[in-house]
């Protein structure tokens, strides 16, 4: 019985060797539309954004450092951040010159593309925001003198590609200044 089991099994290994042997024959197939799973794009899909935040009042503004070069201010209305489950981050941003000009603008940074893109702005009256200005995503500048998303982006809302934890966890770190390069030691 032994014997005839044993048997068995050696012809059916050796169909089985004998299948992956011809399955690993090189072939003339192209093999150049091979994508890895991870590198697959998916069908991403952007939540709607279809209530902003209310306008930031000034007591509750974040501010975080940009360049040592740069006379403009910059900071973050906590209350306006939020992360989506489309892995992009939205903040209300003001970026205010040594004269006191502001500019106030509601964005969403997409961790996943390194890319940005602007929703609303303050009206011409500074009582409400203009829809008007709304763009598209487009690439973060890294080198420019006032790349403050290169920066949200890469010292406290993104990391690996993802948002760095929830929006609670991101207000922390710019409120405490902690970045991603400090978190790190």
């Amino acid at each position: 019985m032994k014997a005839f089991a044993l048997a068995v099994a050696c012809v059916a290994t050796g169909a089985l060797l004998a299948g992956c042997s011809s399955a690993g024959k090189p072939t003339n197939k192209d093999d150049s539309a091979f994508v890895y799973l991870l590198d697959r794009k998916g069908n991403w899909v952007e939540n709607k954004v279809d209530t902003l935040p209310p306008l930031p009042t000034d007591a509750n503004l974040l501010p975080f450092e940009v360049s040592g070069n740069t006379p403009l201010q910059f900071a973050i209305d906590p209350k306006s951040l939020s992360v989506g489950d489309d892995g992009v981050v939205r903040y209300t941003v003001v970026v205010t010159s040594p004269s006191g000009a502001r500019n106030v603008s509601y964005q969403g940074i997409r961790c996943d593309t390194y890319e940005w893109r602007q929703y609303a702005g303050l009206n011409a009256d500074h009582d409400d925001w203009d829809k008007t200005v709304v763009n598209e995503f487009s690439r973060i500048e890294n080198g420019a003198l006032n790349a403050y998303q290169a920066v949200l982006y890469q010292d406290y809302m993104c990391a690996n590609k993802m948002p760095t934890g929830s929006a609670k966890q991101i207000v922390e770190n710019i409120r405490y200044k902690r970045t991603q390069t400090s978190l790190i030691h």
